[in-house]
């Protein structure tokens, strides 16, 4: 039976499945596993920051987009928080400002994480595809692809909870980007969750949003392989092998 002559997830169901993909979030992937169990270097780490810059600034460019493409004001009045959040307002630097002074904290200079010069090609084409998705797509898919905030705040508290022991030398104001969103990431995933049980009432509809949480999984995913394979080929060697990602649900 196709999608779509099978009966839509009940409401608890959809929610149900799309937090069940949590399994394939990018903390399960093995660079990440490495900065949780404190095992990275300092340049690994420092790697790390200065290519998650780039995402961070594209954030809000994706989110402009989103807004574009969407008429309806009470979705837009909702959604530009996040612009906000990340660019920042008179008196609020913002999330940029703050991953800027993370790059500081690390031992990166400012200018050299706001140039991108770290930025490795990988982690560029993953973003770019992401950011590119979001301005060729309906908003509302667009929209669910930002679902990914399903498992952010555990990810965040992570780094709150074992960096301080792990690398002692990140200076403290390091850490106010990952409080920042331990709050900000629980209120965005309320609004984008209920645009897709509102917006995707049928089975292929709730199939399509599966397809594309799966597709950021994937960008998410593909930003830490380009980063693993340029910063830990010591350690890939020493595994005798990569460990992918976990495969989807059939």
């Amino acid at each position: 039976m196709s999608h779509e002559q099978e009966p839509a997830l009940s409401r608890e169901a959809f929610e149900a499945r799309l937090r069940g993909m949590g399994g394939r979030y990018h903390i399960h992937h093995p660079f990440h596993r490495m900065m949780h169990a404190g095992k990275l270097s300092r340049a690994q780490l420092q790697g790390w920051v200065a290519n998650r810059y780039y995402y961070q600034v594209c954030i809000p460019i994706k989110d402009a987009a989103i807004l574009s493409n969407c008429p309806e004001r009470d979705v837009r009045r909702h959604w530009v928080q996040r612009i906000l959040d990340h660019d920042g307002r008179d008196g609020e630097p913002g999330g940029i400002e703050a991953w800027l002074r993370l790059g500081e904290a690390v031992g990166l200079t400012r200018e050299e994480v706001a140039d991108q010069r770290h930025v490795l090609p990988g982690v560029r084409f993953a973003v770019d595809a992401y950011v590119d998705f979001a301005r060729s797509r309906p908003w509302q898919e667009a929209a669910v692809s930002s679902l990914t905030e399903l498992f952010a705040p555990t990810i965040h508290q992570s780094r709150l909870d074992n960096w301080p022991t792990h690398y002692p030398w990140v200076e403290a104001q390091g850490y106010d980007y990952f409080r920042r969103r331990l709050r900000e990431a629980r209120r965005d995933v309320e609004h984008g969750l209920q645009i897709a049980l509102d917006h995707f009432d049928t089975r292929a509809g709730q199939a399509r949003v599966l397809q594309i949480l799966q597709f950021k999984l994937d960008v998410l995913w593909s930003m830490l392989d380009a980063m693993l394979l340029a910063y830990c080929p010591v350690e890939i060697a020493g595994w005798g092998g990569y460990t992918a990602m976990p495969p989807a649900d059939s």
